[in-house]
């Protein structure tokens, strides 16, 4: 669990920096990092992009409800927006939740109305603009 915590907080850090980290031998980290990824409980290593640096002034949930049957053509018109970045079947009020991220408010309502609201099958939606995001770590990876 400390090896994911750290990796976790810096997924470059150097196996020699982690072993120094941690007091663990270099070979050992190698060998367990293998491990775990071969486990598939590390799924990949990434970056942490600053969406700002890249124009990306608004993100939004919005909760969307849509006719059952056509669910999967749905599904992938929103694959086909560029703004989506994320789409999740819920259960609650609405059928699903994605993810938007846009350059201003007017781009978010355009992309609202005029991409989302026009697909066929699309019954009613409902945009929640994130104003502040706090991440925290998951409670399994508290040192």
């Amino acid at each position: 669990m400390k090896l994911l915590f750290e990796l976790t907080l810096d997924g470059s850090i150097s196996v020699p920096a982690l072993s120094k980290k941690l007091g663990i031998n270099a070979s050992v980290l190698y060998s367990r990092i293998k491990r775990l990824m071969k486990k598939k409980l590390i799924k990949k290593f990434t970056i942490e992009i600053d969406d700002s640096l890249l124009g990306i002034g608004v993100k939004a949930s919005v909760g969307i409800n849509r006719d059952p049957k056509l669910k999967d053509s749905i599904h992938k018109k929103f694959i086909d927006i560029t703004e989506v970045v994320s789409i999740s079947e819920v259960t609650g009020r609405f059928d699903i939740i994605i993810q938007v991220y846009a350059k201003n408010l007017e781009a978010l309502h355009s992309v609202v109305i005029e991409k989302i609201g026009k697909i066929e099958g699309i019954q009613n939606t409902e945009t929640f603009v994130e104003l502040q995001k706090t991440d925290k770590n998951p409670v399994y990876l508290i040192k």
